[in-house]
Order: C-alpha cells, then structure tokens, then sequence
C-alpha cells in the first residue's frame, strides 16, 4: 500500500510555525542577550538557534538565571570540553536498520518521519542529528519505515518522534496514522511531543480531528521540565487533548539550573497532574556535547529524587530514567539495578547485562 494515495501539490508536510528568533544576532535585537560574543557564534554553529514566539513571551530575560532561558538561549558555557561526551549517547544509530527507525526494543519502536524542530532545547541528546536542513523524510523514506513496521509483528506499539512530530501537516501525520492502523500487529500509537509547549497553536481543528480519530488507542508523552511552560495556553491544549481520549503522561530532564531543586520539582509534578498528565519519566541528562552545564552527579540527582518521593504521593512520581550509553536500554536510578562501587556506577538492563557508568567528569 503506497503511504500517501492521494498526494497534494501544495502540502509540504509540515507547518513551520510564525515569528520567533533564529539566530543569537536576533535574540540581541529582541533583548535576551546582551552581546553577540565569538563563543556564542561558535555555539549557534555547533546546535541551531530557533525559539518560538510562544516561547519568547514565557521567557524573562531581566532573570540572568531564567530556567526558560537557560534551556533554549544558547550559553558560552555550551563550548566546554566534556571529556565523557558521545556523538550517539543512546546509541539510536546502532538500532537503526532502516532510516527513520530506532528499534531498541522488541516490542515497540520509534518512528522518527521528520528531524527538524520548532524550538531547539540546547540539552538535546540528539543536537548531532537534528537541524533546520534535516527536515522530512521523503516520501520513499516514510515508505520504506512503514514496510520495516510491517515486517515485524512482534512490534506492537509505534512511538513517533524526531524531531517534532507535530509539526508534520494534519494531511501528512493523518496519512502515517493509516498506514500504521493498516498494520494488523500494531495496537498502540504514542507521540513524544513539546508542541503544547512550544507551538500550541498547532493545535487547530484539522490537528484535533486526526488525533482524536486515530482508530488505536492514543498516548502523548509531553515533554516539560519548569512549571511556568505550564502556562495558560499550554493548559488549554492539555484539556483539549484529555477531552479527546489522548492519555497523556509526562517526559522531564533533571537540569541543573532549571529544575534540580525540591521545590522547583514539586511544583512541576503537581502542575502535570493539574493539567491531567501522569507523572512518568525523569531522565538524568545524557553524555552530550555542549551540555556538561546541564549536568548533576548521579549521586546528586538520586538523593533528590528520593526526597521528591518522599514528599508526593504515589500517583505524582516520576520514574527517575538513566538511559544506559550505547543504547543497552533504561534502568531505573532508585532500583537495585543501580550501585555504586569504586569503579564507578555498576548498571544492569532488562536483559541482565551490566554496565560501568561514569559520571565523574
């Protein structure tokens, strides 16, 4: 079955959003930053700049410490060495048999149709890979992840990512939802998203009618990690999307300067329930390029968390994420799979492999 029948002129496939900076010579103009230095010239060639205008009026740039402005301005800080620093942190190349196909693991897999974003978070453990030139895949790109799909019946559950996935047209991510509920073994679909955050006037008419008409049950993971991107409009994309049936579970980073305090988790925690969203992973950051700013120990983080637990009920806790280097697969920090010895942090996947993990930089 082709992926697109009936194929439109005038669809490019995706909806690039109005306004917002693109550059650090912008974000000087607009008064988030002061001075357009070398370093942050080097730092805007190593990831992209581009923050939505939604974004633009959450942040507050007379705060030098703004947890908003520290996650999508780009920062000097980012041209640090790292010694520990991986171009492929989870490993997605090695499980990628077909372009625009993560499989990792033997029942589920990531579908990546598009690898540009509408707001490029400066912590992205996938900052090598997306891009304004990346882009959509073509479509014999798509085709040929759909027959991949197709071909493994043990996969039933299909995670669309990127890159932003809803940036993709209605026309377009109505198209892939076909192809994937053609596919008899395939009985769940899941969205990893920020654009309620980011771009939440996606969220039109024709957007809703494809999300809420999916013939598979609906997951989105919405990825947030402060409380004041929970803001009004974001909240009212959230009660859109929870009248529509989508179950909605939240995807966080453990980021020092924007959330690695009790307080600032808390809120946050209790903001997604609020908003109808479950409470469902926090990862510890990744061994990325750039990012070592961002990074707390291990130690650090898990005594946090276990302070976070402490404080909320059940139903508010998110599950604090390492995802082992290589792409072996995620490990819960506050389960025995986790150990310190002398030689570093010991971890042990789902399949009982063990891994030493270093975070000693």
């Amino acid at each position: 079955m082709p992926f697109l029948e009936t194929p439109q002129r005038h669809d490019s496939g995706i909806i690039k959003p109005n306004g917002g900076v693109h550059s650090v010579g912008e974000l000087q103009k607009r008064g988030f930053i002061s001075h357009v230095t070398p370093a942050l010239l080097k730092a805007e060639v190593a990831h992209p700049v581009a923050i939505t205008a939604t974004l633009l009026g959450l942040i507050q740039p007379e705060d030098p410490h703004d947890p908003l402005a520290r996650q999508f301005v780009p920062q000097e800080e980012e041209l640090e060495s790292f010694s520990l620093a991986q171009p492929d942190p989870i490993g997605d190349a090695a499980h990628s048999p077909v372009r625009g196909i993560i499989h990792r693991y033997p029942d589920r897999l990531l579908f990546n149709p598009i690898v540009c974003c509408p707001a490029y978070c400066r912590f992205c453990f996938r900052r090598s890979k997306v891009g304004a030139s990346a882009g959509l895949l073509s479509r014999k790109e798509i085709e040929r992840a759909v027959d991949y799909i197709r071909g493994h019946e043990e996969v039933g559950e299909v995670i669309l990512s990127g890159g932003e996935p809803l940036m993709l047209s209605p026309r377009r991510l109505r198209d892939i939802f076909r192809a994937l509920e053609a596919i008899p073994h395939i009985k769940k679909l899941r969205i990893h998203t920020r654009a309620p955050i980011t771009i939440p006037e996606q969220f039109s008419p024709g957007l809703m009618t494809v999300l809420s008409g999916t013939t598979k049950p609906l997951t989105m993971l919405i990825h947030c990690n402060h409380p004041r991107e929970l803001g009004e409009t974001a909240r009212h994309v959230m009660a859109k999307l929870h009248s529509a049936g989508i179950t909605l579970l939240s995807q966080s980073v453990l980021l020092k300067g924007v959330n690695d305090n009790l307080e600032t988790l808390t809120e946050l925690m209790r903001a997604f329930v609020d908003c109808g969203i479950k409470p469902h992973y926090l990862h510890h950051p990744d061994l990325v390029a750039g990012t070592r700013h961002f990074r707390l120990s291990l130690e650090s983080g898990r005594a946090l968390v276990q302070q976070l637990h402490e404080i909320l009920p059940e139903t508010h806790r998110p599950t604090y994420i390492l995802d082992i280097p290589g792409g072996a697969g995620k490990v819960s920090i506050l389960s025995d799979r986790v150990q310190k010895t002398e030689q570093g942090w010991l971890v042990e996947n789902d399949k009982g492999e063990q891994f030493v993990y270093d975070d000693a930089d």
